[in-house]
């Protein structure tokens, strides 16, 4: 559930906290105040869209950062593991952050760590649910009648196995139709590799050849150098009566024969000594290799030959030479592909035949459920009509059967909301039927349903109790309150029946603060939510400039009292 929302910047709002507790909290205030923008930036940490219009006046950047208890949301937890984004420090809790600079450029965060904005929708519509006043528009759209009876009554796990059961389905006709495709000019393309890697085979390159025989290659080309300097080398190391041995063996038995052995001087001594035995090393490396080493210009031109034949055919396949050995495997990979099509596409037609059968086994699974489901949500749904004032009103879900040729990821049929308003009319569409008053109740009936039967446990709902009074706002109140029970509930209203119903009460004010209006939010208790409810009654407001002194009637705050549920 959401535990804590911190705003700064947003709009009207300088800097706000507030911390949310389970059960039904509404949020008040007078039209104008500030209640939606609360609710607004809730819905910015969510993922909605950004602009720089929502930096307060002033402000280089907008902040809103909303904490969430994940404990009891198995699903949300699952994908911040499987993210790599779950607090390592407090597992149960989940922390969005969103920042908007003055340009409108945002940033999105989980648990500190940056996000883009899919990933942040996509965890967002696990862990709250927005129910706005227009939300009854999206009511007109078919889709949207589907989904909701797919929420309340078909299993989530069954309709995920079927989306994943098509995706593959039409993955794998996807690939047989291109691999049938491709058969006529495959005779054509093993053709030509055949020849490729037969070529390539007769030239039979070794792995690294390439850069062996160009080392081997600048050897030979200096092989006259090379013996001229070795042999030079070596008359100055040892061959002459000056050579290099002779002079240090000179200078070490000079050294030696010195009077008094001197500290400074046995050093020298030793380390001459191993410079004497490092050259003699060197000498017999040295004439080792003078001894071995060859100048060989048959050799020369065999490794010219052979560099030129590598090169020839990697130029002909637009390659360098030392790429040759990978070209091989990749030809030899895509000839045994080819070769093997027939095989393939026998694989792939078992299964297409397997995965079809697959879906429409599942399929007929959801239309099952789909069915009883929408008995059910057709009679829940008449049933609160009833207590929200629309006796007559009757709601009916209808299926339209799909083409079992042209399958869908939802499975075999659609489905739609026909609502009568009158006895004896034929049940029609929401659109050719329901006035905006009506549509407003058939919306909230279906929310107050539908929530019952939700994952998320946390609700909101953003004055969807517009365009209603009296004793419908009171049930729609006791509704929303019973709901509260086992579901956390924010709940933005104009009505005081349904304020009156609430176990938390918030009430939004907006005020003048440096020339410029900020809103502010306090929690109300006892006497304080009394008085807010009869001010939502429209009794006389006290605390107004140039009416300081005023209190509500006794009238007023009776009312209000019976209607403040404790």
């Amino acid at each position: 559930m959401l535990t804590h929302l911190t705003i700064q910047n947003y709009a009207t709002v300088d800097r706000l906290e507030v911390e949310f507790e389970p059960g039904m909290t509404v949020i008040t205030g007078e039209t104008g105040a500030g209640k939606s923008i609360i609710l607004g930036a809730l819905g910015f940490t969510l993922g909605d869209r950004a602009d720089k219009t929502i930096v307060r006046t002033g402000a280089s950047k907008a902040e809103i950062a909303a904490e969430f208890d994940t404990s009891r949301i198995a699903k949300a937890n699952e994908w911040l593991e499987e993210n790599d984004l779950r607090s390592e420090e407090s597992p149960q809790l989940c922390l969005l952050r969103r920042v908007v600079s003055g340009d409108g450029r945002s940033r999105a965060y989980i648990n500190g760590s940056p996000v883009n904005m899919s990933s942040l929708k996509t965890l967002g519509e696990m862990l709250i649910d927005i129910h706005s006043q227009h939300e009854h528009q999206s009511l007109l759209q078919r889709s949207t009648h589907q989904r909701l009876l797919d929420d309340f009554g078909v299993d989530a796990k069954l309709r995920s196995k079927l989306h994943s059961t098509f995706r593959q389905w039409q993955q794998n006709h996807q690939d047989l139709k291109q691999l049938g495709q491709q058969s006529e000019e495959n005779s054509a393309q093993t053709q030509l590799l055949s020849y490729q890697l037969s070529e390539l085979d007769e030239l039979d390159v070794g792995e690294d050849e390439t850069s062996s025989l160009e080392a081997e290659l600048k050897t030979l080309s200096h092989a006259d150098d090379i013996v001229s300097n070795t042999q030079s080398a070596l008359q100055q190391l040892d061959d002459n009566d000056e050579n290099i041995s002779s002079q240090l063996n000179v200078l070490l038995s000079s050294l030696r024969e010195l009077p008094e052995e001197q500290p400074a001087i046995s050093s020298v001594i030793s380390l001459l000594e191993n410079a004497e035995i490092q050259i003699e090393e060197a000498i017999n490396e040295l004439r080792s290799f003078n001894d071995s080493f060859e100048a060989d210009p048959e050799r020369l031109e065999q490794v010219n030959a052979r560099l030129s034949a590598l090169h020839s055919v990697a130029r002909k396949h637009k390659i360098k030479a030392a790429e040759l050995p990978r070209l091989v495997k990749d030809l030899r990979t895509q000839l045994n592909r080819l070769e093997n099509s027939d095989a393939e596409l026998e694989k792939l037609a078992a299964n297409d035949k397997m995965l079809r059968d697959q879906y429409l086994q599942l399929a007929r699974e959801v239309s099952k459920q789909r069915h009883k489901a929408a008995k059910k949500l057709g009679k829940q749904i008449n049933e609160q009509l009833q207590v929200l004032g629309m006796p007559h009103a009757s709601l009916e879900v209808n299926f339209t059967e799909a083409d079992e040729s042209v399958p869908t990821q939802n499975g075999l049929e659609s489905a739609e909301f026909l609502v009568a308003t009158n006895p004896g009319q034929p049940a029609k569409p929401l659109i050719k039927v329901a006035s905006g008053g009506e549509l407003s109740r058939i919306s909230l009936a279906i929310q107050v349903i539908t929530a019952q039967t939700s994952e998320i446990p946390s609700l909101v709902f953003d004055e969807v109790d517009v365009g209603i009074g009296g004793g419908v706002a009171k049930v729609v109140g006791e509704l929303l309150r019973k709901l509260g029970e086992s579901t956390q509930i924010l709940c933005v209203t104009h009505q005081a029946q349904v304020a009156g119903q609430g176990h938390h009460h918030f009430q939004v004010a907006k005020q003048a603060k440096d020339k410029n209006t900020v809103t502010s939010i306090q929690t109300l208790k006892g006497e304080a939510i009394v008085r807010e409810v009869a001010r939502m009654l429209g009794g006389e407001m006290a605390g107004e400039a140039g009416e300081a002194g005023k209190e509500f009637s006794e009238e007023s705050l009776a009312h209000a009292q019976q209607m403040v549920v404790s």
